[in-house]
């Protein structure tokens, strides 16, 4: 999935392989085998090649080792993961200790409201694994409209359900094509 981001990121800057290899100071043929998911980068070379895209080293980190499933391909997942954004937080409460069950997560939050209830109340401490995909069913954290929301995620061929599980709060429905971003996967079970 890096590679699959990498080409992302390299085609909607509008810069080809040779240009980007050129910049990142890596063999184009090296970048193709990324690109193209037969190699995995070395740290230091996904270093030189956020800096040659200008866009942040850890969005693209969190995507190392995982692969797209078919039923993440299915709905384009690639269409709705960030790799130039981060997560801005306006206030901090406090600094905790990561479980050891969940070594992947990287932020805690409080869950903000009830909409999630039962299966998370107002105020439960929520860990967030960033740019990570979901299956279906799967909880996590997502930017909608400027709006950042924590829902379950349907994923269907021609488009997605951020779903409540409170049954008093009304579910989002959105067509393939309209924009928002996965965030990240509530780790907690």
């Amino acid at each position: 999935m890096i590679g699959d981001m990498i080409a992302k990121a390299r085609e909607e800057k509008n810069m080809t392989k040779a240009e980007l290899a050129r910049l990142a100071n890596i063999d184009l043929g090296h970048l193709s085998h990324i690109e193209k998911g037969e190699r995995n980068p070395s740290h230091k070379t996904l270093k030189l090649i956020c800096q040659a895209l200008e866009i942040p080293y850890q969005q693209l980190m969190y995507t190392y080792d995982k692969n797209l499933s078919e039923e993440q391909e299915s709905y384009g997942a690639l269409d709705h993961m960030s790799y130039d954004k981060i997560i801005l937080v306006d206030t901090i409460d406090n600094f905790i200790t990561c479980p050891a069950n969940m070594p992947g997560a990287s932020l805690a939050v409080k869950m903000p409201d009830d909409s999630m209830a039962p299966t998370f109340k107002k105020g439960d401490t929520l860990f967030i694994e960033f740019n990570t995909l979901l299956d279906n069913k799967e909880v996590g954290i997502f930017s909608v409209d400027d709006k950042i929301y924590i829902r379950r995620f349907i994923g269907k061929k021609n488009k997605v359900i951020l779903d409540a599980d409170n049954p008093h709060v009304k579910k989002l429905e959105l067509a393939k094509n309209q924009p928002f971003f996965i965030i990240g996967k509530i780790l907690n079970k």
